[in-house]
């Protein structure tokens, strides 16, 4: 009741004598200067009111901002528990079920149905699970906390428009703890660019309607720079005298430099002709893959290297492509392990973000360099024997 009254009271204060809404500091205070801006954007005082009448903050949306295990698994340990046979059953009858809409997003943006089935799957296991969090508090808590606001406080306003159009409740919209909603898991913002009522009934509903939840993903890939009908990745078996300083997303050579150099398709001939990278998701006694440029749309969606490696690797699987050789890489590095290592490269002058455990870009890009400084296989897996010798 004083958060409404606190609320009610801000609508009538001159909107000159507010700012923008800062980070951190009293919650009810933050959203005060939010319905604040709001109004200086143009927004009715009665729909602002609406909008933001139930909002609340969310501490279990922190501590699952916080916990992000997942990403600290390897890309085998992760790929193996995400992509379940029954995963592969089912995404291969919904091809089947909506072909229709599959045929339709290959004409109209030229990507694969085994793309979008495996974000479908991973996202929400094909629209099952697509999280219970309510997604106006997800988004205004994040705004709030001081770790990513410029990511969430955008993703808020955009979520008042889709209000005005009648496509969001801030009552009873709910989503992933991220503020993503729908089957693909999409924000408010891309909602609002890229979403499309794929069903015609004049409305875009991306936690009911496959079709409109699959189009509008595609068009979202597209607007991201997806090349029409080309490839984004494929295994390769890689020669063992290979430069593994080579190997990496910073390195693009054409795919017939890469077949010079020994690299050969597992299964098949090569995808595409232009340039590519051969990434080593675990060393270069692990897995191997060719990504080509549309690999790299993957990190627009989601941020999370081994995330995005086993995404792409699942659309392949989906396209018929075989299970991966996982070869005998070395064991990888605990958690302990890993944040001593990357204390270690910061104290070498690296940066690699955050020291929290995993294994991103950044710390790979460091691992990488320090393996060729001290002669170890420069193939960005950190090992203990690296670990040891800094």
């Amino acid at each position: 009741m004083r958060h409404l009254f606190l609320a009610m009271a801000l609508l009538a204060m001159p909107v000159s004598a507010m700012g923008q809404a800062a980070c951190g500091g009293s919650f009810n205070r933050f959203v005060q200067t939010m319905q604040a801006e709001a109004l200086a954007k143009g927004h009715k005082k009665s729909t602002v009111r609406a909008f933001f009448r139930s909002v609340e903050q969310d501490q279990n949306v922190l501590r699952a901002d916080r916990s992000q295990g997942v990403f600290k698994k390897s890309f085998i340990d992760f790929s193996r528990a995400v992509i379940s046979q029954n995963r592969m059953d089912r995404g291969r009858r919904n091809a089947g079920k909506y072909s229709a809409i599959f045929q339709r997003i290959e004409r109209d943006y030229g990507v694969a149905p085994g793309v979008l089935l495996a974000f479908w799957a991973l996202e929400t296991d094909y629209g099952a699970v697509q999280g219970d969090f309510n997604t106006l508090n997800a988004l205004v808590t994040l705004s709030h906390d001081c770790r990513r606001p410029e990511l969430f406080r955008p993703q808020v306003f955009a979520a008042l428009e889709l209000f005005e159009r009648g496509d969001f409740d801030p009552v009873t919209m709910t989503g992933a703890w991220a503020g993503e909603i729908g089957m693909v898991q999409m924000l408010p913002e891309d909602i609002l660019v890229n979403g499309v009522d794929g069903d015609g009934d004049g409305r875009v509903r991306l936690k009911t309607s496959v079709p409109d939840a699959l189009l509008s993903g595609a068009r979202m890939l597209s607007a991201l720079g997806w090349q029409p009908n080309q490839p984004w990745l494929q295994e390769v078996t890689v020669p063992k005298g290979l430069d593994w300083s080579k190997t990496g997303l910073t390195t693009e050579l054409r795919v017939s430099e890469w077949k010079r150099l020994g690299v050969r398709p597992r299964s098949g001939r090569f995808d595409g002709k232009g340039k590519a990278s051969v990434i080593l998701p675990m060393g270069h006694k692990g897995p191997a893959f060719l990504v080509y440029p549309n690999f790299r749309v993957y990190f627009e969606w989601n941020q999370s290297f081994v995330y995005v490696t086993t995404a792409a690797y699942f659309a392949t699987r989906l396209g018929g492509a075989p299970v991966y050789d996982a070869g005998n890489p070395d064991p990888g590095l605990s958690d302990a392990q890993m944040k001593a290592l990357q204390k270690k490269l910061v104290s070498r002058g690296f940066d690699v973000g955050k020291i929290d455990g995993i294994l991103g870009a950044r710390t790979r890009a460091a691992v990488q360099a320090e393996q060729r400084r001290l002669g170890f296989p420069a193939d960005a897996w950190p090992t203990l024997s690296l670990l040891n010798r800094l």
